[in-house]
């Protein structure tokens, strides 16, 4: 067991999935830039669609019998130039290509591996429909037990080291696991790390749009005092090793404070708890973390919490 003031164990191994796209380039980007911090091994995952049956082929157009060894040696020739894009970074890094469904299989590859974080991109258009692995990055953040970074295009020109992760709370236990996978987050060696915990408290419409409701007020000061409470219980905590602090409780609508808080405080990234169900809406803060995924100023971290 380690010591209470201890830091979290390092990331050792990370897998950085691929198709090949230019987002999929930024992610992996991103992860180099964590296996520096950490001094640890990136695995280039690609999954190889199985063989196209004749009569599957589009528009029926007739494949050469060699077709699928052509992708295969395509798809190599692709993950050995990532592969030795990253070791010119300073970073251990290995590759490997399987045949199969593309999430069941990174998740296997993952295990296989024994990595501590996926990173896959994402277009962070208008959904997670959206993402640049299909449904495949979308599955992954619904069924990694790992946590999973998914990178926009537009992430790709802010490639640096982690030092503030902002970390949206509805002190759950969603919520205190993605705190702890935040510390993880940080390099060993990151004694500037700040976590910025965030709490949105929205109350019913009624006391907004029936104008000066007398109790209203009193109702808006209590929940600002007592957000701002248990943000310091967690805060406490986090400072005890080592990790600067900032909390802020806000009322207003969800994603638009955590989009605003994150803008403002220039944060890194941030890291999301995720309930796991059966679909992206049942994330820590329901449509929230949707709406943070597509709009987030950075990449998101989402942790699933284990069943």
């Amino acid at each position: 067991m380690s010591a209470p003031n201890a830091r979290p164990a390092p990331v050792r191994t990370i897998l950085a999935a691929t198709d090949f796209s230019t987002t999929a380039a930024a992610a992996l980007r991103w992860a180099a830039e964590l296996a520096r911090a950490h001094r640890a091994k990136i695995v280039v995952a690609h999954a190889l669609a199985p063989p196209i049956p004749p009569a599957a082929s589009p528009d029926f157009i007739s494949l050469p019998p060699d077709f699928h060894e052509q992708y295969r040696e395509a798809a190599l020739r692709r993950l050995t130039a990532d592969v030795e894009s990253v070791r010119a970074q300073g970073v251990e890094a290995a590759s490997d290509l399987d045949i199969g469904p593309a999430a069941p299989l990174v998740l296997e590859i993952a295990q296989k591996h024994a990595a501590d974080l996926i990173v896959v991109g994402t277009r962070g258009l208008t959904g997670f429909r959206h993402l640049v692995l299909g449904s495949t990055a979308e599955r992954l953040v619904q069924t990694s037990t790992l946590p999973v970074l998914t990178v926009h295009p537009e992430d790709a020109g802010r490639v640096r080291r982690i030092k503030t992760i902002l970390v949206p709370t509805d002190f759950s236990d969603d919520a205190a696991l993605a705190i702890r996978t935040a510390e993880r987050i940080f390099g060993p060696e990151e004694d500037d790390a700040k976590i910025v915990l965030v709490h949105a408290y929205h109350l019913p419409v009624e006391f907004t749009a029936l104008g000066a409701v007398p109790v209203a007020p009193r109702l808006f000061a209590d929940a600002a005092e007592q957000a701002r409470e248990r943000l310091e219980e967690d805060a406490k905590r986090l400072r005890s090793v080592g990790v600067q602090v900032e909390t802020i409780a806000q009322e207003g609508y969800p994603p638009l404070v955590i989009e605003e808080a994150a803008r403002n405080a220039n944060v890194d990234l941030i890291a999301m708890g995720t309930h796991g169900r059966t679909g992206l809406r049942h994330l820590l803060l329901g449509s929230t973390a949707e709406r943070v995924v597509q709009h987030a100023p950075c990449p998101v971290l989402t942790i699933r919490r284990p069943a």
